[in-house]
């Protein structure tokens, strides 16, 4: 059994999504940002980071989306999300999760708060510095798909399109977004096509980008 402290349209909707697309039994606790649950003492007792999401398994905290996500998909080896030990593609799909997480995923942060890294009066060159990584990456990622897609691991599709999709998503706001990239918005259109995507943006409340 699975229970999964999120907020809509955070971090946890990697965890969450798959979480419905496997079929997973789970609860949900929903923190409200604005109000800073995130930074009580009982969720920071689960969660020291003070991030969303959280997941507790079988009871146990669990943290960071990305590692949630690969350990959600191995519960289910038949859906086929991701490939079994020595499988050629299983280093594949692991060197895109670590990619997606430590590369572009910080970027969104750098972009949304640049004054954290930048400070106040250097914001603005912050905040276009992480713009520029940002679409390196999606410049990286929509060639690739191009190339070898439609999907990060070829034909079919795995826990990595899930965590991209999410990341996807956040670019929603910015000038240029990840759906100006056609094998991206390829891509983003397989996803949001399963019923799961549906049932995600239903229970969480989401309307944007679907």
């Amino acid at each position: 059994m699975y229970t999964l402290y999120y907020a809509p349209g955070a971090a946890s909707l990697v965890v969450h999504w798959l979480l419905i697309d496997l079929g997973l039994p789970h609860d949900l606790v929903k923190l409200d940002i604005a109000a800073r649950e995130h930074k009580t003492p009982e969720y920071l007792a689960l969660n020291p980071s003070g991030v969303v999401p959280t997941l507790l398994i079988e009871g146990k905290p669990m943290c960071e989306a990305a590692a949630m996500a690969v350990l959600l998909a191995e519960a289910k080896p038949e859906s086929g999300l991701i490939p079994p030990p020595g499988n050629a593609k299983r280093g594949e799909l692991l060197q895109w999760m670590f990619y997606l997480a430590n590369t572009l995923q910080p970027s969104f942060r750098l972009w949304w708060y640049p004054s954290e890294a930048a400070g106040e009066a250097h914001a603005e060159a912050g905040k276009a510095t992480a713009e520029a990584r940002i679409h390196d990456v999606f410049a990286n990622l929509d060639a690739h798909l191009a190339k070898t897609g439609p999907y990060l691991l070829g034909e079919c599709a795995s826990v990595a399109d899930f965590m991209l999709v999410m990341l996807m998503r956040w670019s929603r706001n910015m000038p240029k977004t990840a759906l100006d990239y056609p094998a991206l918005a390829k891509l983003a259109t397989l996803m949001k096509a399963r019923p799961s995507w549906k049932a995600l943006y239903e229970s969480e409340g989401l309307t944007e980008w679907a």
